[in-house]
């Protein structure tokens, strides 16, 4: 299973890690985290270093709650850095975590490789077309509603069959388009309580049934934090605990704070198939 990043065909069938990088003053763990040129390019090349194949960047927040910023706002975050990055890191693989296509179109055309949209079209009614033409990755998430409502949508009839219902929908209407490479994440903490969340993480192989690489974003969130009874700062051993069961259930992608770790899962986890 592979791949299309820049023409350069990525093979994920040895999963991969994904280093967050978020370009927000508000983001639940690490925002305004990174605030000079010299803070992002020492991150990236720390997540680097450790193993990232892709480092995700992201400028509009999706936690719970979250400020709901402007276009202009957002391309003004993120743009800049996508080529700060790359003018250091010509050779890095930029995933850009947006719901709109114009940021996604203009970050792709400054050179980064993949989309990453956590409402998997359903925001912005251009975003597939966009896609379909630029002919790059195209990460899809679950979620219903927005980031500002969708702890208010937890409602399921059957959690896992309504998930796999929605990729199919999700699927079929951008392969109807062209887009050949898609990614599927679940969407842990986003329209789930944290019961449904561990229901989701209990029975994650069944959206192998999709046949599409699954992505696993479970880093430091509070599905962890709040059964722990700590923080997010203090999540990381947690997070080790459900990378390595999301491995074993079939991720083909773990996006992660801690890039150093989630390598030592994956390379724990391979070890177990030798």
């Amino acid at each position: 299973m592979t791949l299309n990043c820049k023409g350069k065909l990525i093979d994920i069938s040895s999963p991969k890690i994904m280093g967050i990088l978020n370009l927000t003053p508000d983001s639940f763990y690490d925002g305004g985290s990174y605030k000079t040129d010299t803070d992002i390019l020492n991150q990236v090349e720390i997540m680097l270093n450790e193993g990232a194949t892709f480092i995700d960047l992201g400028a509009y927040s999706s936690r719970p709650n979250a400020d709901n910023i402007s276009e202009a706002e957002e391309l003004k975050r993120i743009l800049p850095i996508v080529e700060l990055i790359l003018k250091k890191f010509p050779n890095a693989l930029l995933s850009i975590d947006t719901f709109r296509s114009g940021i996604a179109k203009q970050c792709i055309e400054t050179g980064a490789c993949m989309i990453n949209d956590i409402s998997a079209g359903k925001l912005d009614d251009n975003m597939l077309d966009m896609v379909a033409s630029l002919q790059v990755p195209y990460i899809m998430m679950h979620m219903k509603g927005t980031p500002q409502t969708m702890q208010q949508n937890t409602n399921y009839e059957n959690l896992v069959k309504d998930i796999i219902f929605y990729f199919s929908e999700r699927i079929a209407s951008a392969k109807a388009l062209g887009i050949n490479d898609i990614i599927i994440d679940p969407g842990f903490g986003f329209a789930k309580t944290p019961e449904q969340n561990f229901k989701l993480l209990n029975r994650l192989e069944l959206l192998n049934t999709i046949n599409k690489p699954i992505l696993a974003g479970l880093s430091r969130k509070s599905m962890i934090y709040k059964t722990l009874k700590t923080s997010a700062k203090e999540a990381l051993n947690g997070t080790s605990v459900l990378n390595t069961i999301a491995l074993q259930k079939g991720a083909s992608i773990l996006r992660v704070h801690d890039v150093k770790e989630a390598n030592e899962c994956v390379k724990l986890v391979e070890s177990l198939k030798a």
